[in-house]
């Protein structure tokens, strides 16, 4: 795995927390902090970009952040655990795994490092 789709997972991790911050912030503090969360989960998904396909690094991203953002609900926040559910987080993972898989980065399609 190289740098550019480290700083996708990074980027969606975040986006996780800004998530959970769109609908948990009660106060100005915490919607300072999901404000800087998207904002800094954009900064590195932008930084991705620059060899990754937009279209890819995009989708990338969500997937993983719907994925952390479930999960994060069910355990955390009682959100209803059920196993269609998980099946299909199971199947956005694999269509994340699979854009992995299938993508060169634009400087490889180049001959450029």
């Amino acid at each position: 795995m190289n740098r550019n789709w480290i700083l996708i997972i990074i980027a969606g991790l975040i986006e996780v927390f800004w998530a959970v911050g769109l609908k948990y912030s009660t106060n100005w503090i915490s919607w300072i902090v999901t404000i800087s969360f998207i904002y800094l989960s954009f900064v590195v998904l932008i930084e991705a970009t620059k060899k990754v396909p937009v279209a890819t690094a995009y989708a990338a991203f969500t997937g993983i952040g719907t994925v952390g953002t479930v999960l994060t609900e069910i355990m955390l926040f009682g959100e209803e655990f059920s196993w269609i559910k998980i099946c299909f987080i199971c199947l956005l993972l694999a269509g994340v795994v699979g854009l992995h898989l299938i993508t060169t980065e634009s400087g490889e399609k180049e001959g450029v490092s």
